[in-house]
């Protein structure tokens, strides 16, 4: 029997991204564990401190140790499998439940979104719950991500049996490629962000049965991206 081939080079070893997964939720719930003893033990230090001062170090510890906790499970979540619990929503009042997630989650840059809905009473088939976090990974990485001068622009319509929302943004830079858009997790990767919600958010249109995809309008200098799902019985 012939020996297993070996890589020749790093970039010949390709890991699927289940185990990827895997090994992420893994490490996730080994690093949770050790920061909740860490947890306990700066709450025993906290109770046993007699010196204010020290006692307001001690609580700083322990929101330190809850930010790194709560770090994780977002990057856990980020990776997690999509079981959708769908129900009936009407298109129209999705689009304003996002809307005022808006106005809560960016207070100060909600007022530079502009909205055009013309979605009348037609039905999606939708879990909330797990779609609007997906529409909101957009406009933060709008808010984020080589902002250029002028609004963000919103349109929602329906036609052909489809729900169609697209998101302008103006760029004062982009030296991305569309082609591949959220297909290629762990691309950018660099402190707190880790190359893996425009994946998500693909995956999530998808488990939709909808479609994602953007591209660049170099003269506008804007990025437009384009989230497509089937109306409720289209699917």
């Amino acid at each position: 029997m012939s020996e297993p081939s070996t890589p020749s080079s790093e970039e010949d070893l390709q890991v699927p991204m289940p185990r990827v997964a895997t090994f992420v939720r893994q490490l996730s719930h080994d690093l949770r564990n050790h920061l909740n003893a860490a947890e306990l033990q700066s709450a025993y230090l906290g109770e046993i401190a007699d010196n204010a001062e020290l006692k307001d170090e001690v609580k700083r510890l322990r929101a330190m140790l809850g930010e790194m906790g709560a770090s994780l499970q977002r990057l856990t979540n980020s990776i997690a499998a999509i079981n959708l619990t769908v129900m009936p929503y009407e298109a129209a009042d999705f689009m304003e439940d996002l809307r005022a997630k808006m106005g809560t989650q960016f207070p100060e840059q909600s007022g530079e979104i502009e909205w055009k809905i013309e979605t009348g009473n037609a039905l999606l088939e939708i879990d909330p719950q797990i779609l609007q976090p997906a529409f909101q990974e957009l406009f933060e990485n709008a808010f984020r991500h080589e902002r250029g001068a002028g609004p963000l622009r919103v349109a929602a319509q329906v036609g052909g049996g489809e729900f169609t929302f697209t998101l302008t943004e103006p760029k004062t830079t982009f030296s991305g490629e569309t082609e591949h858009w959220g297909r290629q997790p762990l691309a950018r990767v660099k402190h707190g962000h880790y190359g893996l919600g425009l994946p998500r958010v693909r995956s999530i249109i998808e488990a939709h049965h909808g479609q994602l995809r953007a591209h660049f309008e170099a003269g506008a200098s804007s990025l437009i991206t384009t989230l497509v799902l089937p109306l409720a019985g289209d699917a």
